[in-house]
């Protein structure tokens, strides 16, 4: 059913526009002025900065604007935010999911990162909520088609981190090579091991990487930088850096490759990527390292080939299942093979923290924050996850009398006539839409408007069929 028209407040004494915006869920409408954000984006070629001569266009008033970050999110991103003038709670951990339908009911704005689930089920309780930040390189702990279909768009930080994944597997290459979690764990435990069968040197053996985008590219450099011989494995044609050779198929890289490091996304083809089929493919004494998803790696599979010798060490940074919150938790319960995989030798786990640097949780904090901004203030969508990617130049001091329209609706024949029929009635400097599967997204700004117009502008756009959510900034 359309929802019904909010009443828009005139000025007093005044036929300017109060800074406002009408959307298909909350009432508010008037806003006051806020401080612009001062923190940049390490990418400002995706969320630049608002020049100080553009016009702020602000969505309701800000301090009815309600944040929720969960998961400890890093205080650049929490300032950017709070500048705004928004409500902000910030939580150190995750929630389960009947204190998330909770907390999530009266929020505009959640800001996650890896453990919290963002299904259907959470999200249906979500009326208030327009965007969801993921502070992390993954969207796959949210449900995306089911936030685009109802109007949600998704951020998330798709390379802040990839330096710091990069060094850690540097890190674990080497440590690998000379049994350094072995020799400091006896040594801790009063044992004095000074022993050099089975430890190499790095130089002169071959890295096989699989994957190669931001983070596979970078560990790239950083191994030839050692010595090391690079090659690569991708689902795309890719130049390599430097000297590094793309090869035709995974199964020619695990038989070539001392080291095999894993950098895909989580999809039904990448579950058990690496199983007994590959693991036998590998060479004999080879290393395995995965720091992209936990259900990349048949991790019985990898227990079985290291306790026969087949494999000589790993690193694991990720997990099919992984604890909620820090503290005990990494044992049976959680996956019935965790006691099996704590007791084998040279193997290195890390709770997850191939992109927990301080460097680069600033960053992320920054720019998923700054998109955040953009979206909830400007209606951007650039480098959205499930929205198509739309943006209008910015309104500038000298058009003060304008409306900007934010039409999200389902990607059906006959909308845009029907939109422009209603938005025909008035003059339109400029217009931009684009579509992504089901979904399209149109923005327009409209000049010399009063807010009587305003009104029945929203109204008008509510009432079509085809409409998802309807937003007014002005």
């Amino acid at each position: 059913m359309p929802t019904a028209a909010r009443d828009i407040p005139e000025r007093n004494g005044s036929a300017g526009l109060d800074r406002a915006v009408s959307n298909s869920f909350d009432p508010s409408n008037s806003l006051s002025q806020s401080p612009t954000a001062t923190f940049h984006s390490p990418n400002q070629q995706f969320h630049a900065p608002q020049r100080a001569s553009t016009r702020e266009l602000k969505p309701f008033h800000t301090q009815d604007v309600k944040v929720l970050l969960l998961e400890n999110v890093n205080q650049t991103g929490q300032t950017i935010l709070k500048k705004e003038g928004y409500q902000v709670e910030s939580l150190k951990s995750s929630l389960p999911e009947d204190q998330l339908i909770e907390k999530i009911k009266d929020v505009q704005v959640i800001g996650i990162r890896s453990k919290t689930q963002l299904t259907a089920n959470v999200l249906k309780h979500a009326k208030n909520l327009i965007v969801i930040g993921c502070f992390c390189i993954g969207t796959n702990q949210v449900d995306l088609k089911y936030a685009a279909n109802n109007g949600i768009c998704v951020f998330n930080s798709p390379f802040s981190n990839s330096r710091s994944v990069a060094e850690l597997m540097i890190g674990e290459i080497i440590a690998l090579a000379r049994q350094f979690a072995e020799r400091s764990m006896e040594l801790h435990n009063g044992v004095w091991n000074k022993v050099s069968n089975g430890c190499w040197e790095v130089r002169g053996k071959t890295l096989g990487i699989v994957g190669y985008g931001h983070v596979g590219s970078q560990l790239s450099v950083l191994a030839e930088s050692m010595g090391m011989n690079v090659i690569y494995y991708d689902v795309v044609n890719l130049m390599g850096m430097n000297t590094s050779k793309q090869v035709p198929s995974l199964e020619e890289l695990l038989k070539q490759a001392d080291f095999v490091t894993l950098h895909v996304p989580e999809l039904e083809e990448t579950k058990n990527m690496i199983s007994t089929a590959q693991l036998e493919q590998m060479r004999n004494g080879a290393y395995l390292l995965n720091a992209s998803r936990g259900s990349v790696v048949d991790i019985p599979a990898l227990i079985k080939s290291m306790q026969s010798g087949k494999i000589a060490g790993a690193a694991l940074d990720v997990y099919p299942n992984e604890p909620g919150g820090n503290g005990p938790g990494f044992n049976n319960d959680l996956n019935t093979w965790t006691e099996d995989l704590r007791n084998l030798k040279n193997l290195i786990l890390t709770p997850h923290i191939g992109g927990s640097t301080e460097e680069a949780q600033s960053a992320i904090g920054v720019e998923v924050a700054e998109a955040l901004v953009n979206y909830v203030n400007f209606g951007t969508t650039l480098q959205a996850v499930n929205m198509p990617e739309v943006n209008l130049r910015s309104l500038t001091l000298d058009e003060p009398n304008h409306v900007r329209v934010v039409y999200i609706h389902k990607n059906v024949p006959g909308v845009l006539r029907r939109v422009n029929e209603i938005l025909g009635n008035h003059n339109v400097d400029k217009q931009m839409t684009d579509s992504r599967g089901e979904v399209a997204y149109l923005m327009a700004d409209i000049s010399n408007v009063n807010s009587s117009e305003i009104k029945n502008l929203y109204q008008s756009l509510e009432d079509l069929g085809s409409r998802i959510r309807t937003r007014v900034l002005y």
